[in-house]
């Protein structure tokens, strides 16, 4: 039997094409590969969206936002000094984008106006750093990429 060029190009054509379906199956049902969304729960964050853009925008209308500053003794978040520590609450997320096993909430409570993150919690890298903090029932969100 011979083959001419039309029977040629579809016999690669073909192989091609189950090269390529046997690829794409190998990766979406492999267990060695990660699948992962950025967030467990993130159809319930998208409806809560609205509530973080009115807070995003309560702390940019404040004349003193948050300050983030890298010390020796690891990360001091600075609060506004127009409101009294005591009543401030919320918490800090730390998200790594390159290993989930470093994330990290820490719950704020203040008796001066910062908030210390230890150093020995922060790896060398990126960081997100979700500052959401509450003052007489008023919300404010920070958001900042940073470098530590």
């Amino acid at each position: 039997m011979k083959l001419n060029w039309g029977t040629g190009i579809v016999i690669a054509i073909i192989g091609f094409i189950g090269f390529i379906m046997y690829f794409v199956i190998t990766m979406s049902t492999g267990k060695n590969y990660n699948h992962d969304l950025v967030s467990d729960k993130y159809y319930q964050k998208e409806l809560e969206y609205q509530n973080s853009i009115n807070a995003t925008k309560n702390a940019k209308a404040l004349k003193e936002n948050i300050k983030v500053e890298k010390t020796a003794k690891g990360l001091n978040i600075h609060f506004p000094t127009e409101f009294n520590p005591k009543e401030i609450s919320g918490k800090v997320f730390l998200y790594r984008p390159s290993n989930k096993q470093l994330d990290f909430e820490i719950p704020i409570s203040l008796s001066n106006t910062y908030l210390l993150v230890p150093e020995n919690r922060l790896l060398g890298g990126r960081w997100n750093i979700t500052v959401s903090w509450k003052h007489k029932n008023k919300d404010y969100l920070y958001q900042k990429e940073l470098i530590y």
